[in-house]
């Protein structure tokens, strides 16, 4: 919170800081549900993202599932690959 105390904080309450400001817009219903909405969407595209890169990693079975971290290691290790077969 603010400081301001004494008599005159009931009257005339103490303008509230930059920060405080932030807490309390953060703490409406209405903008938590649109940060969650925002979340959401970000996540979606995140997946979308790790979908499309994926399909284009070579593995055996073709459908076998990975996780984000064996997808990236797998990614680093193909491009090496690549780039190492045209360089020959």
């Amino acid at each position: 919170g603010g400081g301001g105390g004494g008599v005159r904080a009931g009257l005339h309450p103490a303008p509230l800081s930059r920060e405080e400001k932030r807490r309390r817009r953060r703490a409406t219903a209405k903008y938590r549900s649109a940060h969650a909405t925002r979340e959401r969407i970000r996540v979606e595209a995140f997946n979308m993202a790790f979908a499309e890169l994926r399909k284009l990693l070579p593995t055996l079975p073709p459908d076998k599932k990975l996780s984000k971290i064996e997808i990236l290691r797998l990614a680093i290790c193909y491009i090496s690959y690549l780039n190492h077969v045209l360089d020959v």
